[in-house]
């Protein structure tokens, strides 16, 4: 019997030391945090910092519409490691902050997702500058918006060029098996077939340093197009080990080949490759020569894919931390009144062009960017070529546009 009394007490004492950690911490009544939170160690920290400093250099640039109002705002970076628990794990932590009042993120799909129930459960917004997979916002949360455009559309314009442009007969379609990868390859072979290319292959791999057992088999069948979902750091050693195995075919891949590693990884290899982006070169944005100016001197380096789309949300989420406070009389407003502010974004001037949100948190229209890779040289990234680009609105758009 006393060991059954122990045990009870120490059952007792755990659950109310589990309940103490859950509690949220109290928010000081002047104090707003903004979080980013994106993959800042690791292979794909080359795109995660991109985000961490595009929202940073936003915070230092245009803060003072917070501070003027008479509160402090803090920049609190998390790195999520391209990883479905850390992301997890850091929201919790993250809405356990009540001084956070809004997310900037992710980068990867496969961890947004996850990450943003834990954010909607609590109201606490998110503002993606990079997740296409079409579940980010399809679910329909009140608290899930992004700036970029979705994979159906990816990969639709993707198909298109290889069809009509690359004059493609077959293709084999790999992927990574992320919710992003997989995602995005299942929309382009689907717009493939449908165009009447013949897809010889769709297979996903997790492997990320012998290809032998997926290039053998590709190698055989000599299709025109070799596409790939996944990201660069995956993807640049496998075009690289399928040309030095004497592949011939084009290379295609989505917005995650967009990242000067792959030329640094793949070197020769991904010269002449296609990519779609959901992101845009600077060089196509009027009011984005001055952020990549200052972006450079602040960080050092020139803005990856993503800087500027997480400049751009940020701008967004201190608009919106404004219009909140003047409509809460000057106090400090809830998580729900941000996210509210948020999603009634319309017409709104970013450092990337003019942004209005629908019911889902989708931008009403995006672009779809069509580059080429053009050298070798990571450094030389920035400069390759813009060959087409694809308007297209959002489901919930078109719906109304056919409506009227």
């Amino acid at each position: 019997m006393k060991t059954l009394k122990l045990f009870a007490v120490v059952a007792i004492l755990a659950l109310i030391g589990q309940a103490f950690v859950a509690a949220p911490t109290s928010a000081q009544s002047n104090v707003i945090k903004i979080a980013s939170h994106s993959p800042l160690s690791g292979g794909q920290s080359l795109l995660g910092t991109a985000i961490r400093n595009g929202t940073e250099l936003a915070i230092l640039q245009l803060g003072s519409q917070v501070t003027d109002l008479g509160f402090t705002l803090e920049f609190v970076p998390f790195d999520d490691q391209a990883t479905p628990d850390v992301g997890v794990a850091n929201a919790q932590n993250i809405v356990n902050d009540a001084a956070i009042l809004a997310v900037i993120g992710h980068l990867n799909s496969g961890v947004a997702l996850p990450a943003s129930e834990v954010y909607n459960r609590s109201d606490l917004v998110m503002v993606s500058p990079a997740n296409t997979n079409v579940n980010i916002t399809d679910r329909g949360y009140p608290t899930v918006n992004r700036l970029c455009g979705r994979d159906d559309a990816q990969g639709a314009a993707g198909a298109g060029y290889a069809v009509e442009e690359l004059k493609i007969e077959t293709a084999f379609v790999l992927h990574d098996k992320t919710a992003y990868g997989e995602g995005v390859a299942t929309f382009f072979a689907a717009a493939l077939e449908e165009a009447g290319v013949e897809v010889l292959g769709f297979e996903g791999t997790t492997e990320t340093a012998n290809f032998d057992a997926v290039i053998t088999p590709i190698l055989a069948q000599a299709p025109d197009l070799v596409y790939f979902g996944g990201i660069y750091n995956q993807a640049a050693v496998f075009f690289r080990q399928a040309r030095e195995k004497g592949l011939e075919s084009a290379f295609m891949g989505p917005d995650g080949m967009d990242g000067s590693d792959l030329a640094q990884i793949g070197g020769e290899a991904v010269v002449g490759l296609v990519y779609t982006s959901a992101a845009g070169p600077a060089s196509l944005y009027p009011a984005a020569a001055q952020f990549v100016e200052d972006y450079r001197a602040q960080f050092g380096i020139a803005p990856e894919a993503y800087a500027a789309e997480a400049y751009a949300a940020t701008q967004i989420v201190i608009n919106a931390l404004v219009n909140a406070i003047t409509e809460n009389g000057g106090a400090l407003p809830t998580r729900a009144q941000v996210a509210a502010a948020v999603r009634a974004t319309e017409d709104f001037e970013t450092v990337i062009g003019t942004i209005s949100f629908d019911d889902n948190g989708d931008p009403k229209v995006a672009t779809y960017y069509i580059l080429q890779v053009a050298s070798a040289d990571p450094e030389k990234w920035g400069e390759n070529p813009l060959i087409g680009s694809v308007q297209a609105p959002s489901p919930l758009t078109a719906k109304e546009m056919m409506g009227n």
